[in-house]
């Protein structure tokens, strides 16, 4: 990951640690849960639309 080690990922996971404080860190990581799933629906949601109008246009040409 990022030619990242053990020792380095450790000493960035502390540093968050001290930064936010353990009972913080399920509500940040919660938090970016969601917005990665809404991030995802929304290019699911973009690319249906593309190819929806992909094969709208095929259709028209054949026709």
């Amino acid at each position: 990951m990022f030619g990242l080690g053990v020792q380095e990922l450790m000493i960035i996971f502390l540093i968050i640690i001290v930064l936010f404080g353990a009972k913080k860190l399920p509500e940040l990581a919660g938090g970016l849960g969601k917005g990665i799933k809404e991030f995802k629906k929304a290019t699911k949601e973009v690319e249906e639309d593309d190819q929806q109008k992909i094969d709208e246009g095929e259709k028209k040409e054949s026709e």
